[in-house]
């Protein structure tokens, strides 16, 4: 087998179970030049094992680690066995009125740069790096019976979509898939697009934060649900009890998803706003009319793709709270959403001042992050990506 050795310092970090090591880090490769995809067996500066991993050659990530010390082999075998115990740590979602949820997620369930989301009979799958990619065909076999196991009948895969053709999934195995599928979070029913959606068609990691909204919108007159995308937030304010809500998306599709989730639940999306804008624009507006919401919920997309955007990031999640923070009612609730790894929980809280707010009345409640089908190794800040912080 190849062996590729790494620094101490990097040693260290992955016997305390980070699974990443960067190109950098590497001290030298024997037993042959590694392929993308390729096992490798990591060790440390005198030679002792750590544990094995898979190479990839155009990734900053050389290798990511999967298994543990030198006698567990890293193959076909070991990944069934460790994808079926992830998946039996699911159970309890699947009774809970829940059939969309994450089987797998990479890094958190010991499968790096693997994730597989569930859409009621949908499987999608997503890899990360072109060391996984690789194995894709190897795992469909193991996946396929595992998943007809717990009632998934069709397993799809997330491409990057080009510019002549926008679906962004191809069909791995099982049944024909349908482009769109109704799936339940907590009794709430939702339309979600496994052709042409956001990640593998719908934010999953949201939906406990979903399942917050609806039971905190019980008398809301108004709410604001600003990058709103398919509506879930909105959705789950009006079956909460909420007057009216607002979403406001700078994507006139989502807005017709969102309001097909509507009827589907049985609320009429007329009496609920769709507003096509972007959501600076709609906040300066909204100011000027003096409009005032009881409940505002804030979840953008990532302002911090990478560690060089942070302080750039940090200015433009300040000037964004500042705005909902002015429309935010007397006695309201704010929510605010960062799905950024790059900044950290206490970074997003300097975001939430009342020096940036502009008024000294709301205090934070409740933080929270990924859900329990978003697992993370302990010492992986990477995996707990997701901060949802309530003020009032």
């Amino acid at each position: 087998m190849i062996v590729v050795k790494v620094d101490d310092s990097v040693a260290t970090a992955l016997r305390r179970g980070h699974p990443w090591i960067f190109r950098e880090a590497l001290r030298g490769t024997t037993g042959g030049t590694p392929r993308t995809g390729d096992v490798v067996a990591v060790q440390d500066q005198r030679g002792g094992t750590i544990g094995l991993g898979l190479f990839d050659t155009s990734s900053p990530l050389a290798v990511r680690i999967y298994t543990r010390g030198a006698d567990q082999p890293l193959d076909s075998a070991w990944f069934s066995q460790t994808i079926a115990r992830a998946f039996s740590r699911r159970d309890q979602l699947a009774k809970s009125e829940t059939n969309a949820y994450r089987l797998l997620n990479g890094e958190g369930d010991r499968v790096p740069g693997l994730v597989l989301d569930r859409y009621a009979h949908v499987a999608v799958l997503r890899t990360d790096g072109a060391a996984m990619q690789s194995w894709v065909p190897r795992l469909v076999e193991t996946l396929l019976p595992l998943l007809s196991s717990i009632g998934v009948s069709s397993l799809l895969g997330r491409v990057e979509a080009s510019a002549a053709n926008d679906r962004r999934v191809v069909q791995l195995g099982g049944e024909a898939a349908p482009d769109t599928i109704d799936v339940l979070e907590h009794g709430m029913k939702m339309e979600v697009d496994l052709a042409r959606g956001q990640k593998t068609g719908a934010f999953l990691d949201q939906r406990e934060n979903r399942r917050r909204v609806r039971e905190r919108s019980n008398g809301a007159k108004k709410v604001l649900n600003l990058y709103s995308y398919s509506g879930g937030f909105s959705l789950a304010a009006a079956l909460g009890g909420a007057e009216r809500t607002v979403s406001v998306d700078i994507a006139p599709k989502a807005h017709a998803s969102a309001q097909r989730s509507f009827r589907k639940n049985g609320l009429d999306p007329s009496t609920h706003a769709f507003v096509t804008a972007d959501v600076f624009a709609f906040l300066e507006g909204a100011a000027k009319s003096r409009e005032r919401f009881d409940r505002i919920i804030c979840d953008p997309p990532s302002f911090a793709p990478n560690e060089r955007a942070k302080k750039t990031a940090l200015a433009a999640y300040s000037k964004l709270h500042k705005a909902c923070a002015g429309l935010l009612a007397e006695g309201g609730m704010f929510a605010a959403a960062s799905c950024s790894s790059h900044i950290s929980a206490e970074d997003f809280l300097t975001t939430l001042t009342d020096e940036v707010l502009g008024r000294s009345d709301l205090s934070v409640r409740e933080v929270h992050g990924p859900p329990e089908d978003h697992p993370s190794p302990a010492t992986f800040p990477e995996g707990r990506y997701l901060k949802f912080i309530w003020l009032s």
